[in-house]
C-alpha cells in the first residue's frame, strides 16, 4: 500500500508540473503574438481590372491577382473539394486537430534519418492564422504560436468567415491568389461553371502549387487531382459515377483566349497614370477598382496598323538597309540556334528568319517557327544600304545585293504564296524583308461631342519604347495651328472672301536682331489672296499678316482657351505653330471646332467603381431624374441638358470647319477628296520638316497624327504632313467609317450661304464656272469682304483672269496707309459694317469696276480679345452630336 500511495503521489507531482510546465509554455508562447482582432475587418488586396468599351479586358493593376468572393457565392463543390483536402473535420474541431497532430507526430518520428520534409496537420484555422499571422518558418515554436492563434480565431469568428478567409486568400500559383483567380487563371471560368474535376484540381494546389502546374507536371498534377477525387468520394461529397466521371476528364489548362482582351499597351498605361494620380499607386494595386474606359477596340486595331504602316514605309523608303540582326555560320541546327538570337523588342506579328538559300529569283528562309518561307526579290527591292543618316546606297539589282547565305532577318508575311528559288518547286508562303523603324510617331482619336478618347498609339511599340507621344511629346505644330488663327481673324471681322496679300514682308525683331522674312514653303508667292485659299494651301505669309492685323494677344488666348497651350510667347513667328503642344492636345482643340465651339477635355475613362461595385467615378456628370427605371422600347428619350461651355461663336467655328473642309478637298490635303467623305483637316509641316502633321475630323470622329524623330531632325527636305502624315489619316478614316452614312457638318443657324468662286472667292460671273457655297455672317458679302487688302493696294481684277484662275501681274507692295499691329497710331479703328454698300448692285457676269473704300476692320491696340460665348442662344446652333 505504502509503494502505491508513493507512487499515486509522484504521479500527481509529476501531473501538476506538467500541467504547470504546460500553462508556463502557454502564457510564455502567447506573449507577443500578433493581433488577430484584425482579421475581423479582413481586407484582402484585390485586382484592378480596366476593360474597353466593348467590355473586354483591356488591362488588370495588382500586388497580387486576386478576385474577392464572399464565401456565401462560393459554389459548395468548391468549398467540399478544400475540405477533404485540407481539412475535413473543419467544422467540428475548436481550431486544431488532436488526432491529426498525433497521426503526423508519430509519422515524423518513422521519417527520422530519411532526409524527409516534417508533415504538419495544421487546420484550414491554423492555416489562416499562419498565412496572415506568422512566417513559414519550420519549427516547434511557430506551431505552438499557430495553435493558439487558432483557438483564439475560433472564438471570435464564425466558421464560414474563417473558410472565407482561407480561400480568397490562399496562393495557388500562375500567379493566382485565392480560388477565383486561381478558376480564372486555369480554366478561364468563373466559379459557379468548374467541374468536380477542375474543382479538385484547385483544391490540390495548396500544398505546392509549382509542383503540380497543370502543364509542366502533367503526370504529378493528375495524379495529385485523382487523389482529391478520391477523399471527397470518401467524404459523401460526390457519388461513385461522379467520381469516376471527374477522374475520367482530362486535365487541360485553359487561358484567356486573345478575342477576350484588348491589346492597347500606350492607352492602358495612360489609364494606370490617371488611376495614379487619383487613387494612388497603393490603392490601385490593393483596393480592386473596375474601369471601364473609352477605348473602342475596333478603331485602336485600325489605328496601330495605320500608324506603324506609315513609320515603316518611311524607315524603308528614306533610311535604307541597316543589315542583318546576326548570321549563322552553318545549318544543321538552325532552329536551335535562331531561337537564341535575341529577338528585338516590338515586332509583335513579324518572324526572325535566316537565309537558308539564295538565288537570281530571292531567297529560302528558315523562320522561327521551324517553317519554311521564301522572301522574292520584290520584298527586298526597297533594301538600299544605309550609310549614314538620311544617305544610302544605289537599289539593289539581285538578292545578292542585299542579303547572305546565314543572314538572320525579320521577315513580314504577305499572305501570298511563292515557288522555292531553287530544287523541289512546291508553293509556300511569300515574306517581305523588313526593320524596326528609328522614326516614331503618335495617333490620337476621339469623340468631339464628349472627348472620349477612342484610339490612342503613343509610338510604334510600347514594348520598343515605353515613351507615349501621344500625350507626353511636346512638338511644335506646325501649320497645324494656323487654323486657330484664322478664326480668331474671322471673329475679328474677317470673311473667308477676304483679300489678303501673299507678298515678301519684312518684320523688326527688335535691336540688333536681323529682319524677319517670312517665306512660304514653296517660296513664291500668290498676291491678294482670300482666306479660304490662304488656308487651302497654307500660305505662310498671309498667316503672319493677320497675325499681326489682329494682334498675338488674341492669337495667344485662342491658343489657350481651345487648350493648345497656356502661355504663347507674343511673337508672330509663334502664329506659323512654333509653339509646342502634344498630339492629344491639338487633335482636342480641332474636336472642338468639330462640335460646333463647345469645350470638352480629353478622357479616357468612362466609370470607376469600387470593390463593392459602386461607381466612385463617371465622365459624364450630366443630371437625368428621368434616366432611371424608363420602361424599356416605350419611345421616350429623356431630356439631358448640355452643360458643355460654349467658348467660341459657332458661326464662325462653322467658317472654319468649311474652310477645312477646302483643305481636304482642294487644298495641302486633297488627297482625302478620293473617299468621298465629309472630312476637314489641315496638315501641318515645321522647319526643315522635323514634326510634321495632320489633324482633321468627320462630323462625329476627331483623329490626329503626328510623325517625326525623338530627337528632332529632318524627315526630308520635301516630307511634309500631306506626305507622312495625312496617309495615316485616309487609311484610319476609310476604314473607320466603313459601312457608315456619310453626314454634313451641322450649319448652325445664323450664318448665310452664298455661292462664291472658290479661288476668287467673289459670285460666279459665268454659267459654267465652279462655285461652292461660301459661309458669311447676316450682313456680309464676297464683293464687301474684297473692299480692301489686307497688305496690298490692287483689285482682284488686276491678278485674276476671267476664268478665276491665277493670273500673271499685280502690285506686291505693301500698302502704308494700312499699318496693322502694334504700330497702329492712327487712332480708333473704324466701326464695323456688315453688308455691301449702298446704291450698288451688280448684274450677273460683271465685277465692280472700283475698289470701294471700306477697310477691313482692325484692332485698337492693346484691346483684349473679344467675346468668350458663354451661353449662346439655343437657336444658334443646329442639331447637336451624340453626346
Amino acid at each position: 500500500m505504502r509503494f502505491i500511495s508513493w507512487a499515486f503521489s509522484i504521479g500527481a507531482l509529476l501531473l501538476i508540473a506538467g500541467v504547470g510546465s504546460g500553462f508556463w509554455l502557454l502564457h510564455q508562447y502567447s506573449q507577443n503574438l500578433p493581433d488577430f482582432a484584425r482579421l475581423k475587418d479582413y481586407q484582402p488586396p484585390i485586382l484592378s481590372r480596366v476593360y474597353a468599351g466593348d467590355g473586354r479586358l483591356l488591362a488588370t493593376f495588382a500586388a497580387e491577382q486576386r478576385i474577392f468572393v464572399p464565401v456565401k457565392d462560393i459554389p459548395q463543390r468548391v468549398k467540399n473539394a478544400f475540405l477533404s483536402a485540407e481539412d475535413k473535420g473543419f467544422y467540428i474541431h475548436p481550431g486544431i486537430d488532436a488526432l491529426g497532430i498525433l497521426r503526423a507526430l508519430l509519422t515524423n518520428i518513422q521519417n527520422i534519418g530519411q532526409d524527409r520534409h516534417p508533415i504538419g496537420a495544421s487546420t484550414i484555422t491554423q492555416q489562416v492564422a499562419k498565412n496572415m499571422l506568422l512566417t513559414n518558418e519550420v519549427s516547434i515554436s511557430r506551431k505552438i504560436r499557430e495553435a493558439i492563434l487558432a483557438f483564439r480565431i475560433e472564438s471570435v469568428l464564425s466558421k464560414d468567415r474563417i473558410l472565407e478567409i482561407y480561400l480568397n486568400q490562399i496562393y495557388l500559383g500562375a500567379h493566382s491568389y485565392g480560388v477565383a483567380a486561381a478558376s480564372l487563371n486555369y480554366f478561364n471560368k468563373p466559379l459557379d461553371e468548374l467541374s468536380v474535376a477542375e474543382a479538385a484540381f484547385l483544391a490540390a494546389l495548396p500544398k505546392a502549387p509549382s509542383n503540380y502546374h497543370p502543364r509542366r507536371n502533367h503526370a504529378a498534377a493528375l495524379a495529385r487531382r485523382n487523389w482529391v477525387i478520391g477523399r471527397m468520394l470518401q467524404d459523401g461529397k460526390v457519388t461513385a459515377a461522379e467520381a469516376r466521371a471527374a477522374r475520367a476528364e482530362k486535365l487541360e489548362a485553359r487561358g484567356r483566349p486573345p478575342e477576350e482582351s484588348v491589346r492597347a499597351d500606350y492607352f492602358a498605361e495612360e489609364v494606370r497614370r490617371e488611376l495614379v494620380a487619383a487613387y494612388g499607386s497603393s490603392s490601385l494595386l490593393k483596393d480592386g477598382y473596375t474601369v471601364r474606359t473609352s477605348l473602342d477596340p475596333r478603331l485602336q486595331a485600325i489605328a496601330d496598323t495605320a500608324l506603324r504602316k506609315a513609320l515603316v514605309d518611311y524607315d524603308q523608303k528614306r533610311t535604307g538597309w541597316r543589315g542583318p540582326l546576326a548570321r549563322l555560320t552553318h545549318f544543321d541546327d538552325w532552329r536551335k540556334q535562331l531561337k537564341k538570337v535575341p529577338r528585338p523588342r516590338g515586332v509583335a506579328g513579324w518572324h526572325v528568319a535566316t537565309v537558308l538559300e539564295i538565288g537570281k529569283k530571292g531567297a529560302e528562309l528558315g523562320l522561327d517557327d521551324g517553317t519554311h518561307g521564301i522572301l522574292p526579290f520584290s520584298g527586298m527591292k526597297w533594301a538600299r544600304r544605309e550609310k549614314s543618316f538620311g544617305k544610302h546606297g544605289p537599289y539593289p539589282k539581285k538578292p545578292q545585293d542585299v542579303l547572305e547565305k546565314g543572314d538572320v532577318v525579320l521577315v513580314e508575311k504577305t499572305g501570298e504564296s511563292a515557288n522555292k528559288t531553287g530544287g523541289r518547286r512546291e508553293a509556300r508562303a511569300a515574306y517581305r524583308l523588313t526593320q524596326v523603324p528609328k522614326v516614331q510617331g503618335a495617333f490620337v482619336a476621339m469623340d468631339p461631342h464628349t472627348g472620349r478618347v477612342l484610339a490612342l498609339a503613343g509610338g510604334f511599340s510600347e514594348r520598343l519604347s515605353a515613351f507615349n507621344r501621344a500625350t507626353q511629346a511636346m512638338r511644335q505644330a506646325g501649320s497645324a495651328f494656323k487654323p486657330f488663327v484664322y478664326l480668331a481673324a474671322l471673329d475679328s471681322g474677317f470673311t473667308p472672301s477676304s483679300l489678303v496679300n501673299d507678298a515678301p514682308v519684312e518684320f523688326d525683331q527688335g535691336p540688333g536682331l536681323p529682319l524677319w522674312r517670312p517665306m512660304n514653303f514653296d517660296g513664291d508667292f500668290l498676291g491678294p489672296t482670300t482666306l479660304r485659299r490662304a488656308l487651302e494651301k497654307s500660305r505662310n505669309v498671309v498667316t503672319v499678316r493677320l497675325a499681326q492685323a489682329i494682334g498675338m494677344d488674341k492669337i495667344a488666348e485662342y491658343a489657350r482657351k481651345f487648350g493648345i497651350a497656356r502661355d504663347m510667347p507674343r511673337y508672330l513667328s509663334f502664329a506659323l505653330g512654333a509653339k509646342e503642344t502634344t498630339p492629344l492636345r491639338l487633335t482636342a482643340a480641332y474636336a472642338t471646332l468639330a462640335n460646333g465651339g463647345k469645350r470638352i477635355a480629353p478622357s479616357f475613362i468612362d466609370r470607376i467603381q469600387d470593390s463593392r461595385g459602386q461607381t466612385i467615378w463617371k465622365h459624364d456628370r450630366r443630371p437625368c431624374s428621368k434616366c432611371r427605371n424608363v420602361p424599356f422600347g416605350d419611345g421616350v428619350v429623356p431630356d439631358v441638358p448640355d452643360q458643355r461651355e460654349q467658348i467660341n461663336d459657332p458661326r464662325t467655328v462653322y467658317q472654319i470647319i468649311s474652310l477645312l473642309r477646302g483643305v481636304a478637298t482642294r487644298g495641302t490635303a486633297a488627297g482625302l477628296a478620293s473617299l468621298g467623305l465629309t472630312l476637314a483637316g489641315k496638315t501641318g509641316t515645321t522647319n526643315d520638316s522635323k514634326d510634321v502633321w495632320f489633324v482633321g475630323f468627320s462630323p462625329n470622329l476627331a483623329a490626329g497624327v503626328f510623325i517625326g524623330y525623338d530627337d528632332p531632325k529632318s524627315l526630308g527636305r520635301r516630307e511634309t504632313g500631306g506626305r507622312l502624315a495625312m496617309p495615316v489619316f485616309k487609311e484610319f478614316m476609310k476604314a473607320a467609317l466603313k459601312d457608315q452614312p456619310d453626314e454634313p457638318f451641322r450649319v448652325p443657324r445664323g450664318v448665310q450661304l452664298i455661292r462664291v468662286n472658290p479661288h476668287t472667292g467673289l459670285p460666279p460671273t459665268s454659267p459654267g464656272e465652279r462655285t461652292i457655297l461660301e459661309a458669311f455672317l447676316p450682313g456680309a458679302d464676297p464683293e464687301y469682304a474684297q473692299a480692301s487688302i489686307l497688305g496690298g493696294e490692287m483689285l482682284m481684277g488686276d491678278y485674276y483672269d476671267g476664268d478665276g484662275e491665277e493670273g500673271a501681274g499685280g502690285n506686291y507692295g505693301q500698302d502704308p496707309s494700312y499699318n496693322y499691329g502694334a504700330g497702329y497710331t492712327r487712332g480708333p479703328p473704324p466701326t464695323v459694317i456688315y453688308g455691301a454698300p449702298r446704291g450698288n448692285s451688280y448684274s450677273a457676269g460683271k465685277r465692280p469696276a472700283t475698289r470701294y473704300p471700306y477697310p477691313i476692320p482692325r484692332p485698337q491696340p492693346g484691346t483684349q480679345p473679344g467675346h468668350i460665348y458663354e451661353r449662346p442662344p439655343a437657336a444658334d446652333m443646329g442639331t447637336g452630336g451624340l453626346y
